[in-house]
C-alpha cells in the first residue's frame, strides 16, 4: 500500500445473513439445514483515497453507505475483498453512542480517547480544548446518563473533532445541536481541512453542502459504486438519478399516471 494512499477497497463485497428470527439464527449454529436469506449490502467495490483528500459519499438510504464506513472503520469485515486503512480513524458517526452513563463527560473524553487509541498523556492535552469546545459547562462533571441527546451529541462531536485525527469520517453529524453550535461544528471542520493534512470522508444527502467541504464525490446505490469523480460531477450525477427515481414513481404516487416530481433537465 502506497504510504500516500489513506483508504483502499479492492473488490469488497460484504453480505449480510438474514434469519425469521433470533431463534431461527439460534438453531443454525446446531443444524446445517437451516439456510439463511442472504442480503448484499456492498457489491464488488474497489477505490481509492490519498492522503489529504476530501471525499463525500452520496447515496439513498439503503445505498451501502453506513456498512462501507463500519468496514472503515472496523466495526465490521469485508466477505471478499481487501480493505487497507492508513492512519488514525475519527468517525463522527453515531454521536451519542460510545458513552459509558455512569461516567462523567471528563471521564469519558479519557474513555473515548483510550478507545481510538490514544495515549493518557495526548488526552491530557487536548482535554480542555475538547470541554471548551462541547460547551456544556458544569455538566462536564456530571455522570453522562444525566445528559440531554443534544449534550451528549455536542461533546461527542467536540471528542472527535479535536483528537488530530489521520482520517476523519463524518455522517451527516454537521447537523448537530443549535444554529450556532452547527455553524461552531462547520467552522471546525474546515479548519481540520485547511491543515491539508486530514483525509475527508462525508456522508451526506445534501449535495450543496458536499460542495461546501469536497472535492470528489462516490456515489453509491444498492451496495454498488456508481460513480466516482469531481464533486461537482458527481453531484450532478447524483441529482440525476434521483430526478429519474422521482419519475418512476410519480405515476404510482398519484395512481393516475401524473406524476409530482420535479421535472428532470
Amino acid at each position: 500500500m502506497s504510504n500516500n494512499i489513506a483508504i483502499e477497497f479492492k473488490h469488497v463485497t460484504k453480505r449480510y445473513k438474514l434469519y425469521k428470527n433470533e431463534k431461527e439464527r439460534f438453531r443454525a449454529v446446531f443444524f446445517k439445514n437451516i439456510k439463511p436469506k442472504t442480503k448484499v449490502a456492498i457489491n464488488d467495490v474497489s477505490f481509492k483515497i490519498n492522503k489529504g483528500e476530501s471525499v463525500a459519499l452520496f447515496g439513498k438510504n439503503g445505498a451501502g453507505k453506513s456498512t462501507l464506513l463500519k468496514m472503515i472503520t472496523g466495526v465490521l469485515y469485508p466477505t471478499e475483498g481487501n480493505i487497507k486503512i492508513n492512519g488514525r480513524v475519527s468517525a463522527l458517526l453515531e454521536l451519542t453512542a460510545g458513552f459509558d452513563p455512569d461516567f462523567t463527560g471528563r471521564e469519558n473524553i479519557y474513555f473515548r480517547g483510550q478507545l481510538m487509541g490514544i495515549d493518557e498523556k495526548e488526552i491530557r492535552r487536548l482535554e480542555q480544548q475538547i470541554i471548551d469546545f462541547a460547551d456544556i459547562g458544569e455538566y462536564i462533571d456530571q455522570p453522562v446518563r444525566r445528559y440531554s441527546s443534544g449534550m451528549k451529541a455536542r461533546l461527542g462531536f467536540a471528542i472527535n473533532a479535536n483528537v488530530d485525527p489521520e482520517i476523519l469520517i463524518v455522517d451527516e453529524a454537521l447537523s448537530v445541536g443549535d444554529k450556532a453550535f452547527r455553524r461552531k461544528c462547520n467552522l471546525k471542520i474546515k479548519e481540520v481541512l485547511a491543515t491539508g493534512k486530514v483525509t475527508f470522508l462525508f456522508v451526506t444527502h445534501s449535495t450543496n453542502v458536499a460542495k461546501n467541504f469536497c472535492d470528489r464525490g462516490i456515489v453509491m446505490k444498492q451496495g454498488c459504486m456508481l460513480f466516482d469523480g469531481e464533486i461537482q460531477e458527481a453531484a450532478a450525477f447524483y441529482e440525476e438519478t434521483l430526478e429519474e427515481e422521482l419519475k418512476k414513481i410519480g405515476p404510482a404516487v398519484n395512481g393516475k399516471g401524473k406524476g409530482n416530481g420535479r421535472k428532470g433537465r
